[in-house]
């Protein structure tokens, strides 16, 4: 497994071309007030499956061989992975079965049936998930998508960040959200390349830190996994990843899920903006560790909008005091 690297984000860039325009970045002079920065939005949540991994999922299937198409996919999610999948599937006329923890956010789930996808539930986390997938795999012949030790998924998501320098070239400092590393990797991968002075900085959920701590240790390590914020709730590190992320990153920061709450909310209010909390957790640690940002101009990577019914309703009923 060849980590990727700029060429392979440029070569991307070129696949996903005439399937994705670029995303915006936009700055909310409300939003900056509340954090104390100057803060600009990279909206990937505008993509059509609403979140960033559209982007890897596109240019996997796109470099698959025809007989590995033919095979079909099979990968584990606990939503935005499993939708790029779908998408790109659709997009290729590949077969695709996503294994998904029990109970999954129904939003997720649905948008990825609809897609033409088979979903299976199994697991009560995406471990569990992903054990059962790699079964379904071996048993079938399809090829298991991994959540996180694709490199050309990395390649993939990497075009945001090539997007995002080009919008923001002063741009001081990038804050990415992680599950499994695929978005802070690319954005290592690109920053080393065209904005070596700008610092990568990442976040995850204190209730789900196995990527953070694989990345303090330096080695991949096995963690719980009880973050209520699925595209955050990872509990193991992924070797690619975090090779990636040890090279490059020049911080690692962990957030609990009341503040990624909070910074939902204050996404809606301050930059008329849905999130889910991945999506939010880029604010949430500017809301945790201001001093760490202030007076700097820093991009949050809002990462994905697909909230759940029943997150969207608990946001917007946060207490009076948190939610200011």
């Amino acid at each position: 497994m060849s980590a990727p690297s700029i060429g392979d984000v440029f070569r991307a860039r070129r696949v996903l071309g005439g399937l994705l325009p670029p995303t915006p970045t936009w700055s909310y002079s409300a939003l900056s007030a509340t954090l104390g920065a100057d803060v600009l939005v990279k909206h990937e949540n505008v993509q059509p499956t609403g979140a960033f991994k559209v982007r890897g999922g596109l240019n996997l299937l796109a470099g698959m061989s025809l007989e590995d198409r033919q095979r079909g996919i099979v990968g584990y999610s606990t939503g935005n992975h499993a939708q790029s999948l779908a998408y790109a599937a659709g997009h290729t006329g590949v077969s695709c079965t996503i294994v998904m923890p029990e109970n999954p956010n129904p939003v997720k789930a649905a948008a990825v049936r609809a897609r033409g996808a088979e979903v299976v539930e199994h697991g009560q986390n995406l471990d569990g998930a992903c054990e059962f997938a790699a079964k379904l795999a071996a048993e079938s012949g399809a090829r298991l998508v991994s959540a996180g030790d694709e490199p050309a998924l990395v390649a993939g998501v990497g075009t945001a960040y090539l997007e995002l320098f080009e919008q923001a070239p002063d741009v001081d400092v990038v804050v990415v959200p992680v599950g499994g590393g695929s978005g802070a990797a690319a954005a290592c991968v690109v920053a080393a390349a065209v904005a070596p002075g700008c610092e990568i900085v990442a976040v995850q959920a204190a209730a789900s830190p196995a990527a953070h701590d694989s990345w303090r240790s330096g080695k991949v390590v096995t963690r719980p996994n009880r973050s209520v914020a699925e595209g955050l709730a990872t509990g193991t590190g992924f070797e690619l990843t975090q090779g990636l992320m040890r090279d490059h990153l020049s911080d690692f920061l962990l957030v609990d899920d009341d503040t990624i709450a909070e910074a939902q909310w204050i996404m809606l209010r301050d930059a008329h903006t849905l999130t889910e909390g991945a999506g939010a957790a880029s604010v949430a640690a500017l809301l945790a560790h201001p001093e760490r940002f202030a007076g700097k101009r820093v991009a949050v990577m809002c990462t994905g909008a697909n909230a759940s019914e029943s997150e969207l309703r608990a946001v917007t009923r946060l207490p009076a005091a948190q939610a200011a």
